[in-house]
């Protein structure tokens, strides 16, 4: 996993993927300031008491939770960036580190819509049914990188696998390798709640899962 890593940080500075990265900086920072103003206004304009002091209060501390909730919610939101931007970062990772694999099985447009808004669906939804968690203090971030790094180890191990294997073959490996792909979700989860890295993580989390994915299938 840590060799993984290494490679998919050095890919940030390859040619190959300048475009993406910058692509993935810009598309990151407007979903963040997107989903910090639909939650702040949500929030601002929304009444939830009918007494007016209590109400007020919780206008005051409505900086807090929107604050709180963007941070919880960004994740499931730059998940888009990934899914729609994999394609292209894994073709470039593959150039440069595995110029012998043969044509990939592309992944239709209409799939890829597919897999990314069934996967943002469960992640959004989890992650509101998560909320009440919030006041459990110290389990609540062990439920939180448990989930959300269960889902984006899943599903983007799944996405790069598709292209290479049939879903049997894949579901197989992915079994195989089952707490090895935890792992690096959580890993990459945790990058994702770090400010201005986190913008940064489509390009990783997708050369992560291309190096890792070689490895398990040579190691098959």
């Amino acid at each position: 996993m840590i060799k993984a890593f290494i490679k998919a940080t050095d890919q940030i500075l390859d040619p190959l993927t300048r475009r993406v990265v910058w692509t993935a900086l810009i598309f990151g920072v407007g979903i963040f300031i997107l989903v910090w103003t639909l939650v702040g206004a949500l929030i601002f304009n929304t009444t939830f008491f009918t007494i007016g002091w209590l109400d007020l209060a919780i206008n005051w501390l409505g900086g807090l939770a929107t604050g709180a909730l963007t941070w919880l919610l960004f994740p499931s939101a730059i998940s888009v960036i990934i899914g729609f931007f994999l394609e292209d970062i894994a073709n470039a990772v593959e150039r440069k580190h595995y110029p012998h694999l043969a044509p990939i099985n592309a992944i239709s447009t209409m799939n890829k819509v597919l897999i990314i808004f069934r996967f943002l669906t469960i992640m959004l939804l989890l992650n509101i049914i998560m909320l009440p968690f919030l006041f459990t203090g110290p389990i609540f971030p062990i439920i939180f990188y448990s989930v959300n790094g269960y889902l984006f180890g899943r599903e983007y191990f799944e996405l790069v696998a598709f292209r290479r294997m049939g879903i049997p073959e894949a579901n197989a490996l992915k079994k195989k390798n089952a707490i090895q792909i935890f792992l690096v979700g959580v890993f990459v989860t945790v990058l994702l709640t770090v400010p201005f890295l986190n913008l940064l993580t489509p390009i990783i989390i997708t050369g992560m899962m291309v190096h890792l994915f070689e490895d398990f299938r040579s190691r098959a």
